[in-house]
C-alpha cells in the first residue's frame, strides 16, 4: 500500500482539509505550504485534531523548493496549489497572467516531472490533479484561471496515457463553486494590478463571482478518497448535482454562432453585477 503523500497548497482550503483527513487515515502526509508563515498554523491545526503530519515550505514556482521535494520519497502526489486571478481577459495585466500560469500549470508540472520519474522506478504511484469545473466550462471574469485549468486537463489526460504502462495512476478532481473564500478573493486581485484603471472595460468594484457557492464537504471527501485510492474514477466532479449542466455546457459551443447576441450583455456577465460576494447555495449538492 502506498503511504507517503505530498499535498501541495495545504495551507488553506481543499488541500488543508485533505491533508488532515489523509493523516487521520494513517497516511504519512507531507502538507506543503507556500510561505513559512503558514507552517505554524498547519502544525497547530494538526495538533488540535490529534493527527501527525510533516509540514514543509514548498512554493511550486521555486526551483529550490521543488528540488527539496525529491528527497521526500513521495508515492502519492496531490497537485492542489493554485491561485485565481479574476478579471476580463482583455483587462488582466501580463504579469498577473504569467503568475497564474506559473502557479497553476508550470510549477506543478515541473514538480511532477521529478516525482513521477521516481514513481516509475518503483513501478507504482498516484498523481492527483486538482483541476476545476472551470477546466471543463467557462465563466466571465475567470477566463485566465479557466485557461490554466483547461491546460491542467490536457496535461493530466495526456499523463494518464503516458504513465499507465509504468504502473502510475492519474486522476483529476474538479471542484465547482464552493464557499472557501477562494473564488471571492480571486475577484479582488484587481486592487493590486499595475495598470491604468481608466482603460479597463469593467468596473471591478461592482463585480462578484457569478455563482452561489456550496458547502465544501463533498470536495473534501472526494479529494481524500481519490488520493487514498478508495475511488478509482479518472474524472471526479463536485458537486455531482452540476454534472448534467457541465456536460451540456461542454457541448454548447458546437451550436454557437459568432453573431449570437452581438451588442447585448451576456447573461453570465449580468450575474456578476447582480451577485453578492460569498452567496451560499440554497441547497447542499447532491451525492
Amino acid at each position: 500500500m502506498m503511504k507517503k503523500v505530498l499535498v501541495t497548497g495545504a495551507g488553506t482550503g481543499f488541500g488543508h482539509e485533505a491533508a488532515m483527513r489523509l493523516a487521520e487515515k494513517g497516511f504519512e502526509v507531507i502538507a506543503s505550504v507556500e510561505i513559512w508563515a503558514q507552517k505554524q498554523t498547519v502544525e497547530r491545526d494538526a495538533k488540535a485534531r490529534g493527527v501527525k503530519l510533516q509540514v514543509e515550505k514548498l512554493d511550486v514556482t521555486v526551483a529550490g523548493d521543488r528540488k527539496k521535494a525529491l528527497d521526500w520519497g513521495i508515492e502519492i502526489l496531490v497537485n492542489n496549489a493554485g491561485v485565481l486571478e479574476g478579471g476580463a481577459v482583455v483587462d488582466i495585466p501580463g504579469d498577473n497572467m504569467r503568475r497564474e500560469f506559473e502557479v497553476n500549470v508550470i510549477g506543478p508540472i515541473l514538480l511532477t516531472q521529478g516525482i513521477a520519474k521516481q514513481m516509475v522506478k518503483r513501478g507504482k504511484g498516484r498523481i492527483v490533479w486538482v483541476s476545476s469545473r472551470e477546466g471543463l466550462n467557462v465563466n466571465p471574469f475567470t477566463g485566465i484561471y479557466s485557461a490554466s485549468k483547461h491546460a491542467i486537463e490536457a496535461v493530466a489526460e495526456t499523463m494518464k496515457m503516458e504513465l499507465q504502462e509504468f504502473g502510475i495512476e492519474v486522476a483529476t478532481v474538479n471542484p465547482g463553486p464552493f464557499l472557501t473564500g477562494f473564488n471571492d478573493r480571486g475577484f479582488e486581485t484587481w486592487k493590486s494590478w499595475e495598470d491604468e484603471p481608466s482603460e479597463r472595460l469593467f468596473n471591478y468594484s461592482k463585480l462578484a463571482f457569478p455563482r452561489a457557492q456550496f458547502d465544501p464537504e463533498p470536495v473534501y471527501a472526494t479529494l481524500t478518497a481519490v488520493a487514498a485510492g478508495e475511488l478509482d474514477t479518472y474524472r471526479n466532479l463536485e458537486p455531482k448535482s452540476m454534472l448534467d449542466e457541465t456536460k451540456q455546457l461542454i457541448m454548447a459551443p458546437w451550436d454557437k454562432k459568432t453573431t449570437d447576441d452581438l451588442g447585448k450583455r451576456a447573461e453570465q456577465v449580468k450575474k456578476c453585477y447582480e451577485m453578492t460576494p460569498e452567496t451560499p447555495a440554497p441547497t447542499k449538492p447532491g451525492k
